[in-house]
C-alpha cells in the first residue's frame, strides 16, 4: 500500500529537511503494511522474499506472539538497497510515521556513505529473489528435505566468513598466518559437494557478507538515524501539540537497562558528544559516519565521563538476588568488555589449519581462544554440520577451563580429549 496523500506531503517535507541538513541518501520507496506483513518481512531479515527454510517460519511465529502479547512492536524496516525500500506499520500513529520516515532517511544516508557498506550489493532485493528461485528449483529437483537439511548445515557456520576479504578466492590457506578463517569459502573450494550444494553455500556466503556491515555498525547506524530524526523533528517537523508525545516515544526508545547495550542510546549520545566537543561539530560527525565501524567508533570516542554519565559499567548477574550487580567502574574494564563483544561480529575465531590431518584428509580446526570458552554443545553441533559437508572426521582444538582440548566428530561419536 502506497503512502496516503497526507503522509506523502509529510514525506516530501522531511526529505526537504534531510537535503537541507546535507544528508546524502538513496531514493527511498515507502510502503505501508499491516502487522502480519511487517512480521513476515522482518522474519526474512527485512526482505520481502527469501529462500524457503524453517527458521524464517520460526522467527515469524516469535514476532507474531511478541506483538500479540505486547512484548514488542516493529515500527519500521529499511533495506540497504538502491533505491532503499522502507516499510511503515499501518497501525502507527501519525506522529510515529513522521519519526520513522525521518529515521529512515538517516539510515539511507548511512548505507550510502559508510565505508563498511561500500562493497555491499545495492540490488540485493532482486538478488534475494533470485536466490529464492534457485533454492526452490533445487528443492523441486532434489527434494525439499534434502535441500533444507543442507541449508541447516551451512547456516550453522554462516557467520564464519572473513569480513575483510569478501571476494577473495583461489589463495592457498597455508599462505595465511593463522590458516583459513573463511570456513564457507574453504568448503566451497575444497569440500566434496554437488553443484547444487556449492551454489547454496555460495548463496548463504553472499548473504552473510551483505548483512555483516549491519552487524559491524549497529550502534553507529541506529545512533546516526536517531540523531537525525531527533534533529529534524525537534527543529523542523513537530507541531506544538506533538512535542510531549514525541518526547515520551523518543525517551522510551533510548532506555538503557543494566548489563545491556541499547545501540540507539549509545549511538545518538556519542554523536551528540562529538558534535558538542569537536569543532566544527556537524562536519566532524559526517566524517565519523563515513569512516568508522562500531569498534573504532567506541575505541576512539568513548570516554570515562561518558560511561559514568550513562551508567555504562561492568555487571554480573547475582542468582541469589536475581539482579545484575556492578563489578567494575574502571573505564579500562568497561571499554575492554564492550570492544570484546563486538570483535569478529561477536563470534569465536576459528581457523582451518590442516585439511589432511593424520594423512587421512580429516579436517583440523583451531579455536583462537581469547578468554572465553566455547559452548561445547554448540561446538559439537557445528562439527556435525561440518562432517556432513566434508564427509571425513572433523577435529577442533580449543581450551576448556584452562585445559587444551581436542573435540572430534567422526560421523558417529563425539570425542573430547586433553592435548
Amino acid at each position: 500500500m502506497s503512502l496516503t496523500q497526507e503522509l506523502e506531503k509529510v514525506r516530501e517535507e522531511i526529505e526537504c529537511y534531510a537535503k537541507e541538513y546535507q544528508l546524502d541518501y538513496f531514493h527511498v520507496n515507502f510502503e505501508i503494511v499491516d502487522y502480519d506483513k511487517m512480521n513476515e518481512i522482518a522474519s526474512y531479515g527485512g526482505f520481502p522474499t527469501r529462500y524457503p527454510h524453517w527458521r524464517y517460519g520460526m522467527e515469524y511465529d516469535y514476532l507474531v506472539k511478541g506483538y500479540r502479547y505486547g512484548l514488542q512492536k516493529i515500527y519500521e524496516l529499511v533495506i540497504n538497497n538502491d533505491p532503499c525500500y522502507a516499510y511503515l506499520l499501518k497501525s502507527n500513529s501519525f506522529l510515529d510515521q513522521k519519526l520513522v520516515m525521518a529515521h529512515v532517511y538517516g539510515h539511507s544516508d548511512f548505507f550510502k556513505n559508510n565505508d563498511w557498506f561500500a562493497h555491499t550489493d545495492r540490488k540485493m532485493v532482486d538478488r534475494m529473489a533470485n536466490h529464492a528461485s534457485r533454492v526452490r528449483r533445487y528443492a523441486d529437483k532434489y527434494g525439499f528435505e534434502n535441500v533444507e537439511n543442507f541449508i541447516d548445515f551451512v547456516l550453522s557456520i554462516e557467520d564464519h566468513i572473513d569480513i575483510n576479504a569478501p571476494q577473495r578466492r583461489g589463495v592457498s590457506f597455508e599462505a595465511r598466518e593463522y590458516g583459513e578463517k573463511d570456513l564457507l569459502l574453504f568448503l566451497l573450494e575444497r569440500a566434496p559437494l554437488e553443484p547444487w550444494q556449492q551454489d547454496i553455500l555460495w548463496i548463504v556466503r553472499e548473504e552473510s557478507f551483505y548483512f555483516a556491515p549491519q552487524r559491524q555498525t549497529k550502534i553507529m547506524n541506529e545512533g546516526w538515524a536517531s540523531f537525525w530524526h531527533s534533529k529534524m523533528l525537534t527543529e523542523k517537523v513537530l507541531t506544538d501539540a506533538e512535542v510531549v508525545d514525541y518526547a515520551d516515544n523518543h525517551s522510551a526508545t533510548l532506555v538503557q537497562p543494566p548489563n545491556s547495550i541499547n545501540p540507539y542510546k549509545i549511538g545518538i549520545e556519542l554523536f551528540k558528544d562529538i558534535e558538542r566537543q569537536i569543532s566544527p561539530g556537524l562536519k566532524k560527525i559526517f566524517e565519523v559516519r563515513k569512516t568508522h565501524n562500531d569498534i573504532t567508533f567506541l575505541d576512539t570516542f568513548l570516554t570515562p565521563e561518558f560511561c559514568e554519565k550513562h551508567e555504562l559499567f561492568v555487571y554480573n548477574y547475582n542468582p541469589r538476588t536475581g539482579n545484575y550487580e556492578i563489578t567494575s567502574r574502571k573505564f579500562e574494564d568497561i571499554k575492554e568488555k564492550l570492544l570484546f563483544g563486538l570483535t569478529n561480529l561477536g563470534r569465536p575465531f576459528i581457523y582451518v589449519t590442516d585439511e589432511n590431518y593424520e594423512g587421512n584428509h580429516e579436517l583440523y580446526l583451531t579455536h583462537d581462544h581469547q578468554g572465553v570458552d566455547l559452548d561445547l554443545r554448540e561446538a559439537f553441533s557445528v562439527l556435525e554440520s561440518l562432517r556432513n559437508m566434508w564427509q571425513k572426521p572433523i577435529h577442533l582444538s580449543t581450551t576448556v577451563n584452562g585445559q587444551k582440548k581436542l573435540l572430534s566428530f567422526d560421523g558417529f561419536e563425539q570425542k573430547e580429549r586433553n592435548i
